[in-house]
């Protein structure tokens, strides 16, 4: 099996001004101070998950510095800059049309940059329980979180039958709800956040673009041929603008019919308020003070 990871990240996590900003987003940034970038705990959970995995990065032009900074081993050809932003949907095309042309039998990992997910042998447990799944089937797998609140941020996969450890199919999404239907779907239970965490074979993400994203795929094909030359950079500036701006979920996932999950009780958040970073933080410094603790660990 072979892995490639895909980790984005264009956003300007404006939730978050002024410590993010469009000019230094979050997950270029050390706001927890661990020592690391978001981006760069993201990198090395993915890293112990799968050791010998190709690592691809979308990010905005404006970014590609901070890359080249943080992760200074990426190649610049694994490094993806789309010239405007259209939101996930085209960004993801772009990475698997061109992972496809070298790497036919990829199976794939799509990610945040800027989730925290502390219990990282957890996580690598889950993530190849995925890969494995997704190696040798037509399916996408979405990583659904235990909820421990009615978090009206987050979006939610309905699947009633869903156990810890174990892939179920998806009966279906639920866009980020208000207060009282947030505390419903947990009363009622079968309810996951969204991770936004995606594993899918490069064959089975190509086949549901292009069937329910066709606009997508067609300018996808045309700058294919670009892929790895000295003009794929002109050529994407010049088409990947015309893409329609849409999410990945919305583009496809939500209306692809094979798309399951594995639900996971691991401690994730999304860090996308003050409000989060601010527990985290709290809780890494409560760690750090037990006894046996690593200082590195504050």
């Amino acid at each position: 099996m072979e892995n490639h990871i895909i980790i984005m990240a264009g956003g300007v996590g404006s939730r978050l001004f002024p410590l993010s900003t469009p000019a230094h987003p979050k997950q270029f940034l050390d706001i927890l101070g661990t020592g690391k970038t978001l981006i760069q705990a993201t990198y090395e959970r993915f890293v112990n998950a799968y050791p010998d995995s190709h690592f691809w990065i979308l990010t905005s032009r404006e970014y590609i510095h901070f890359i080249h900074e943080q992760l200074p081993h990426i190649p610049d050809e694994q490094i993806l800059a789309e010239p405007v932003p259209r939101n996930t949907a085209p960004c993801i095309a772009y990475a698997c049309w061109k992972i496809r042309q070298r790497f036919p039998n990829a199976n794939i990992a799509v990610t945040p940059a800027d989730a925290f997910i502390p219990d990282i042998e957890a996580f690598g447990k889950t993530m190849r329980l995925a890969s494995d799944y997704t190696n040798a089937r037509n399916e996408i797998i979405c990583i659904g979180i235990k909820p421990t609140s009615p978090h009206t941020g987050y979006g939610y996969i309905k699947c009633p039958n869903a156990v810890e450890g174990e892939i179920s199919k998806v009966e279906c999404f639920k866009e980020k709800p208000d207060l009282a239907t947030a505390s419903s779907y947990l009363e009622q239970g079968g309810y996951w956040w969204n991770a936004g965490i995606f594993v899918w074979n490069v064959d089975t993400i190509e086949k549901a673009i292009r069937a329910h994203a066709p606009q997508i795929a067609a300018v996808m094909d045309q700058i294919a041929g670009a892929f790895y030359t000295a003009s794929e950079e002109d050529v994407v500036n010049k088409l990947f603008p015309s893409c329609e701006k849409i999410s990945i979920d919305y583009a496809v996932i939500e209306k692809s019919d094979n798309v399951y999950t594995t639900p996971v009780s691991w401690e994730w958040s999304d860090l996308g308020s003050f409000e989060a970073i601010e527990r985290v933080r709290q809780d890494l410094h409560s760690q750090a003070q037990r006894p046996g603790c690593e200082e590195s660990q504050a």
